[in-house]
């Protein structure tokens, strides 16, 4: 007999390049399980198998069926029905929701992995009860997501949120016209306020090849380049939230990736942005997001609403 609807749980996927993370949720969002497994990379039978392999053993193991959604690094597109935009690029130009939901026997729903990031948030992270929520991923890269009463809101073109290519606003003499970014055109906030465009921000300006996390440690021990560094990547960022402002104007901008991690960017940002903002007026918080590198996997599980 099939276990009733309210009794299931729900099974979040994050597919990366590199690793696939599984996590299963209670109703009222308690964890229950969370795994990782390597992502059988340039395979694409092979990833379809992975996620439903896992998915049915999390199942089996906790003796519950699910839902079950997932987080892709790229979208499915509305027209054709393929995924587009992939960083993992084998997974481009394929059904892969309707390839898993057949391996699974069940619908899936994926969605950009950014866009889980602001489903996350917005039902039970920093961004809990907020109509509007804007969540921002800055890592490797520079992506974001919206997420509206709770659920995703990717757009006509399924890009809503790409904030990262779009370019870097009001750019001085010096930036323009900005580092080459790897879709072709340049300046591109992803090459300016992810973690690797604060490391090439530093390099240009010092001809020292340094990571992030050792730029941190030279700021905090008050070595000028670091701060200046820094000081040039809050300038930036508040540009471009600046600018997400101006056109979406959100109740509240969550922030996750490993540069979530540079605490200043929350004292120092929100005032800011009133420099940029159409008005002066920019009362929107910036918060870090509540789940950290979950949250990504738990947004997907929270793909399938409460009801």
């Amino acid at each position: 007999m099939p276990v009733p609807t309210d009794e299931r749980i729900r099974i979040g996927v994050d597919l990366g390049g590199t690793k696939i993370e599984f996590v299963a949720l209670e109703r009222d969002g308690r964890e229950l399980h969370r795994h990782r497994v390597a992502t059988p990379r340039f395979d694409y039978e092979g990833t379809v198998r992975a996620v439903a392999g896992a998915v049915e053993g999390i199942e089996k193991e906790l003796g519950r069926r699910a839902t079950v959604g997932v987080g892709i690094p790229g979208t499915v597109s509305g027209k054709t029905g393929l995924v587009k935009n992939a960083n993992s690029t084998w997974l481009n130009g394929t059904p892969f929701d309707k390839d898993l939901s057949r391996a699974l026997g069940r619908e899936v729903r994926c969605a950009n992995d950014a866009n889980c990031l602001a489903v996350s948030e917005a039902t039970d992270g920093a961004g809990a009860g907020q109509h509007v929520v804007f969540a921002v991923i800055l890592g490797t890269g520079c992506g974001g997501g919206i997420a509206l009463d709770g659920r995703v809101d990717s757009g006509l073109n399924g890009v809503a949120g790409e904030w990262g290519h779009n370019t870097l606003p009001w750019m001085t003499v010096e930036e323009y016209p900005g580092p080459p970014c790897y879709c072709g055109r340049n300046g591109c906030l992803e090459t300016w306020i992810s973690g690797t465009g604060l490391e090439a921000d530093y390099r240009r300006a010092t001809n020292e090849s340094v990571r992030g996390p050792e730029i941190l440690a030279r700021s905090a021990a008050g070595e000028p380049a670091a701060l200046a560094a820094l000081d040039r990547f809050e300038d930036r960022l508040t540009r471009g939230l600046a600018q997400v402002i101006n056109l979406l104007d959100p109740d509240v901008i969550v922030i996750g990736g490993g540069a979530s991690q540079i605490q200043r960017i929350y004292k120092n940002v929100p005032g800011r942005l009133r420099d940029y903002v159409f008005g002066k007026e920019a009362e929107t918080p910036v918060l870090q997001s509540k789940h950290g590198d979950a949250s990504g996997v738990r947004g997907a599980a929270w793909l399938w609403p409460l009801k």
